[in-house]
Protein backbone atom coordinates (compact mmCIF):
# COMPACT_ATOMS: atom_id res chain seq x y z
CA UNK A 1 0.00 0.00 0.00
CA UNK A 2 2.63 2.00 0.37
CA UNK A 3 4.56 1.59 -2.53
CA UNK A 4 1.48 2.63 -4.31
CA UNK A 5 1.18 5.61 -2.48
CA UNK A 6 4.70 6.43 -3.51
CA UNK A 7 3.62 6.00 -6.79
CA UNK A 8 0.44 8.03 -6.59
CA UNK A 9 2.29 10.74 -5.17
CA UNK A 10 5.78 10.93 -7.56
CA UNK A 11 2.82 11.24 -10.19
CA UNK A 12 1.26 13.83 -8.34
CA UNK A 13 4.61 15.61 -8.37
CA UNK A 14 4.93 15.14 -12.01
CA UNK A 15 1.83 16.64 -12.59
CA UNK A 16 1.44 18.93 -10.29
CA UNK A 17 5.36 19.83 -10.56
CA UNK A 18 5.17 20.73 -14.02
CA UNK A 19 3.78 23.87 -13.75
CA UNK A 20 6.31 24.92 -10.52
CA UNK A 21 9.28 24.08 -13.16
CA UNK A 22 7.67 25.95 -16.21
CA UNK A 23 8.86 29.09 -17.28
CA UNK A 24 6.50 32.09 -17.63
CA UNK A 25 6.87 31.46 -21.11
CA UNK A 26 5.03 28.35 -20.84
CA UNK A 27 2.12 29.37 -18.84
CA UNK A 28 -0.97 30.61 -19.77
CA UNK A 29 -0.72 34.87 -20.13
CA UNK A 30 -3.64 36.81 -16.90
CA UNK A 31 -5.96 37.81 -19.59
CA UNK A 32 -8.34 38.79 -16.87
CA UNK A 33 -8.13 42.06 -14.67
CA UNK A 34 -11.34 41.65 -12.63
CA UNK A 35 -11.84 38.49 -9.93
CA UNK A 36 -15.54 38.50 -7.92
CA UNK A 37 -18.01 35.98 -6.55
CA UNK A 38 -21.20 36.06 -7.60
CA UNK A 39 -24.68 34.12 -6.11
CA UNK A 40 -25.55 31.90 -9.10
CA UNK A 41 -28.40 28.88 -9.18
CA UNK A 42 -26.99 25.98 -6.97
CA UNK A 43 -24.91 27.99 -4.93
CA UNK A 44 -21.65 30.17 -6.01
CA UNK A 45 -19.16 30.88 -8.48
CA UNK A 46 -15.89 33.06 -9.35
CA UNK A 47 -16.33 35.63 -12.68
CA UNK A 48 -13.53 36.98 -14.07
CA UNK A 49 -14.30 40.27 -15.91
CA UNK A 50 -17.52 39.00 -15.34
CA UNK A 51 -17.45 35.72 -17.06
CA UNK A 52 -18.09 32.62 -14.92
CA UNK A 53 -14.94 30.24 -14.31
CA UNK A 54 -15.48 27.05 -16.10
CA UNK A 55 -13.27 23.65 -15.75
CA UNK A 56 -10.28 23.62 -18.23
CA UNK A 57 -10.81 20.29 -20.11
CA UNK A 58 -15.18 19.74 -19.86
CA UNK A 59 -15.68 23.39 -19.72
CA UNK A 60 -18.25 22.95 -16.99
CA UNK A 61 -19.07 26.00 -15.36
CA UNK A 62 -17.59 26.67 -12.05
CA UNK A 63 -20.43 26.15 -9.02
CA UNK A 64 -20.29 24.91 -5.72
CA UNK A 65 -22.67 25.41 -2.65
CA UNK A 66 -20.57 26.72 -0.17
CA UNK A 67 -19.55 30.46 -0.11
CA UNK A 68 -15.78 30.44 1.67
CA UNK A 69 -14.64 27.60 -1.16
CA UNK A 70 -15.72 30.39 -3.87
CA UNK A 71 -14.16 32.66 -2.20
CA UNK A 72 -10.78 31.13 -1.30
CA UNK A 73 -10.62 30.10 -5.34
CA UNK A 74 -11.09 33.56 -6.11
CA UNK A 75 -8.57 34.74 -3.74
CA UNK A 76 -6.04 32.31 -5.88
CA UNK A 77 -7.54 33.31 -8.63
CA UNK A 78 -6.24 36.99 -7.73
CA UNK A 79 -3.02 36.07 -6.14
CA UNK A 80 -1.65 35.34 -9.93
CA UNK A 81 0.71 37.80 -11.57
CA UNK A 82 1.85 37.99 -15.38
CA UNK A 83 0.96 34.27 -15.81
CA UNK A 84 -1.83 31.96 -14.45
CA UNK A 85 0.35 28.55 -12.28
CA UNK A 86 -1.89 25.99 -11.28
CA UNK A 87 1.10 25.13 -9.14
CA UNK A 88 -0.34 27.56 -6.80
CA UNK A 89 -4.60 26.93 -7.40
CA UNK A 90 -5.07 23.81 -5.36
CA UNK A 91 -8.37 24.96 -4.17
CA UNK A 92 -9.12 25.54 -8.03
CA UNK A 93 -7.42 22.12 -9.66
CA UNK A 94 -9.18 20.27 -6.46
CA UNK A 95 -13.06 21.73 -7.34
CA UNK A 96 -12.16 21.23 -11.39
CA UNK A 97 -10.74 17.91 -10.53
CA UNK A 98 -14.57 17.22 -8.47
CA UNK A 99 -16.25 18.77 -11.26
CA UNK A 100 -14.93 17.50 -14.17
CA UNK A 101 -14.93 13.51 -12.53
CA UNK A 102 -18.74 14.07 -12.15
CA UNK A 103 -21.45 12.56 -9.70
CA UNK A 104 -21.11 9.32 -11.12
CA UNK A 105 -17.37 8.49 -9.81
CA UNK A 106 -19.00 9.52 -5.99
CA UNK A 107 -19.54 5.32 -5.86
CA UNK A 108 -15.83 4.64 -6.66
CA UNK A 109 -14.41 7.37 -4.51
CA UNK A 110 -16.05 6.06 -1.31
CA UNK A 111 -14.56 2.48 -2.52
CA UNK A 112 -10.92 3.78 -2.99
CA UNK A 113 -11.31 5.63 0.59
CA UNK A 114 -13.09 2.12 2.20
CA UNK A 115 -9.86 -0.01 0.13
CA UNK A 116 -7.23 2.38 1.92
CA UNK A 117 -8.90 1.72 5.60
CA UNK A 118 -9.50 -2.03 4.88
CA UNK A 119 -5.30 -2.00 4.57
CA UNK A 120 -4.32 0.98 6.07
CA UNK A 121 -1.07 1.96 7.17
CA UNK A 122 -2.28 2.62 10.64
CA UNK A 123 -2.78 -1.61 10.91
CA UNK A 124 0.36 -2.31 10.19
CA UNK A 125 2.78 -2.12 12.48
CA UNK A 126 6.78 -1.90 12.31
CA UNK A 127 8.70 -5.06 14.02
CA UNK A 128 11.69 -2.40 15.18
CA UNK A 129 13.19 -0.28 16.26
CA UNK A 130 12.03 -0.05 19.62
CA UNK A 131 11.52 3.72 19.04
CA UNK A 132 9.65 3.89 15.54
CA UNK A 133 7.56 0.59 17.44
CA UNK A 134 6.59 3.24 19.94
CA UNK A 135 5.77 5.93 18.28
CA UNK A 136 3.25 4.08 16.63
CA UNK A 137 1.65 2.89 19.27
CA UNK A 138 1.25 6.07 21.21
CA UNK A 139 -0.37 7.94 17.80
CA UNK A 140 -1.55 5.27 16.17
CA UNK A 141 -3.35 3.63 18.54
CA UNK A 142 -5.09 6.63 19.59
CA UNK A 143 -6.36 7.05 16.61
CA UNK A 144 -7.54 3.48 16.33
CA UNK A 145 -9.29 3.82 19.66
CA UNK A 146 -11.24 6.89 18.86
CA UNK A 147 -12.39 5.18 15.49
CA UNK A 148 -13.29 1.90 17.61
CA UNK A 149 -15.36 4.31 20.17
CA UNK A 150 -17.10 6.44 17.68
CA UNK A 151 -17.82 3.63 15.16
CA UNK A 152 -18.67 0.87 17.81
CA UNK A 153 -15.80 -1.50 15.80
CA UNK A 154 -12.55 -3.40 16.04
CA UNK A 155 -9.64 -3.64 14.51
CA UNK A 156 -6.90 -6.01 14.12
CA UNK A 157 -3.64 -4.33 13.52
CA UNK A 158 -0.65 -6.62 12.64
CA UNK A 159 3.05 -7.01 13.33
CA UNK A 160 4.89 -6.93 9.28
CA UNK A 161 3.32 -6.83 6.09
CA UNK A 162 1.39 -9.79 5.50
CA UNK A 163 -2.42 -9.07 4.83
CA UNK A 164 -4.14 -9.06 7.35
CA UNK A 165 -8.28 -8.76 6.52
CA UNK A 166 -10.28 -6.39 8.91
CA UNK A 167 -14.14 -7.50 10.21
CA UNK A 168 -16.26 -6.99 7.69
CA UNK A 169 -18.79 -5.63 10.32
CA UNK A 170 -15.96 -2.84 10.88
CA UNK A 171 -15.89 -1.60 6.79
CA UNK A 172 -19.42 -2.03 6.60
CA UNK A 173 -19.89 0.83 9.39
CA UNK A 174 -17.12 2.66 7.82
CA UNK A 175 -18.76 2.67 4.90
CA UNK A 176 -21.93 3.90 6.21
CA UNK A 177 -20.17 7.16 7.32
CA UNK A 178 -18.94 7.97 4.04
CA UNK A 179 -22.80 7.26 2.67
CA UNK A 180 -24.00 10.71 3.09
CA UNK A 181 -21.02 12.59 1.56
CA UNK A 182 -21.42 13.96 -2.06
CA UNK A 183 -19.30 14.49 -5.32
CA UNK A 184 -17.03 17.77 -3.41
CA UNK A 185 -16.47 15.80 0.12
CA UNK A 186 -15.67 12.75 -1.55
CA UNK A 187 -13.20 14.17 -3.99
CA UNK A 188 -11.48 15.88 -0.78
CA UNK A 189 -11.81 12.48 0.87
CA UNK A 190 -9.74 11.10 -1.92
CA UNK A 191 -6.93 13.71 -2.15
CA UNK A 192 -6.71 13.19 2.08
CA UNK A 193 -6.22 9.43 1.74
CA UNK A 194 -3.84 9.35 -1.21
CA UNK A 195 -2.03 12.25 0.42
CA UNK A 196 -1.86 10.67 4.37
CA UNK A 197 -1.88 6.47 3.01
CA UNK A 198 -4.42 6.27 5.30
CA UNK A 199 -8.22 6.02 4.96
CA UNK A 200 -9.14 5.82 8.89
CA UNK A 201 -7.29 9.37 9.22
CA UNK A 202 -9.14 10.61 6.68
CA UNK A 203 -12.83 8.99 8.03
CA UNK A 204 -11.34 10.43 11.24
CA UNK A 205 -10.79 14.01 10.06
CA UNK A 206 -14.66 13.87 8.43
CA UNK A 207 -16.38 13.04 11.50
CA UNK A 208 -14.60 15.33 13.66
CA UNK A 209 -12.40 12.73 15.49
CA UNK A 210 -8.94 14.65 14.55
CA UNK A 211 -7.43 18.01 14.08
CA UNK A 212 -6.06 18.45 10.40
CA UNK A 213 -2.23 18.68 12.10
CA UNK A 214 -3.36 15.13 14.44
CA UNK A 215 -3.82 13.26 11.10
CA UNK A 216 -0.97 15.18 9.38
CA UNK A 217 1.92 14.31 12.63
CA UNK A 218 0.45 10.50 12.45
CA UNK A 219 0.32 9.96 8.79
CA UNK A 220 4.28 10.89 8.93
CA UNK A 221 5.34 8.74 11.94
CA UNK A 222 7.28 6.55 9.80
CA UNK A 223 8.85 9.23 7.72
CA UNK A 224 9.97 11.73 10.83
CA UNK A 225 11.27 8.76 12.48
CA UNK A 226 13.58 8.66 9.42
CA UNK A 227 14.38 12.48 9.54
CA UNK A 228 15.45 12.09 13.18
CA UNK A 229 17.73 9.37 12.30
CA UNK A 230 19.15 10.19 9.07
CA UNK A 231 18.26 14.11 8.86
CA UNK A 232 16.06 16.34 7.03
CA UNK A 233 16.69 16.37 2.73
CA UNK A 234 15.95 19.79 1.24
CA UNK A 235 14.04 18.22 -2.13
CA UNK A 236 12.31 15.84 0.09
CA UNK A 237 11.27 18.76 2.84
CA UNK A 238 9.57 21.07 0.02
CA UNK A 239 7.69 18.00 -1.76
CA UNK A 240 6.37 17.71 2.12
CA UNK A 241 5.71 21.37 2.12
CA UNK A 242 3.49 21.07 -1.32
CA UNK A 243 1.82 18.23 -0.20
CA UNK A 244 0.54 20.04 3.30
CA UNK A 245 -0.71 22.62 1.37
CA UNK A 246 -2.36 20.04 -1.21
CA UNK A 247 -3.77 18.41 1.96
CA UNK A 248 -5.09 21.78 3.88
CA UNK A 249 -6.85 22.88 0.99
CA UNK A 250 -8.69 19.16 0.71
CA UNK A 251 -9.39 19.91 4.80
CA UNK A 252 -10.97 23.13 4.32
CA UNK A 253 -13.59 22.08 1.71
CA UNK A 254 -14.48 19.27 4.15
CA UNK A 255 -14.44 21.87 6.94
CA UNK A 256 -16.18 24.34 5.06
CA UNK A 257 -19.34 22.00 3.82
CA UNK A 258 -19.48 20.56 7.61
CA UNK A 259 -20.05 24.43 8.75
Amino acid sequence: MRDQLEDAHQHRDDGYGRAQHRTNTDLPKRLYKGVAVAPVAGGFTVTLDGRVVKTPGKKIAVVVPVADIATTMAAEWSAQGGHVDPAGMPMVRLINSALESGEAMVPAFRDEVLKFAGNDALLYRAEGPQALVDDQEAIWDQALVALARHFGVRFQPTIGIIHQPQPAATLARLGDGLQEQGLLAMTAMVSITGLTGSGLLAIGLLHGLFTRDHVWTAAHVDEDHQIGFWGQDEEAAARRAVRRREFDTAADVLECLRN
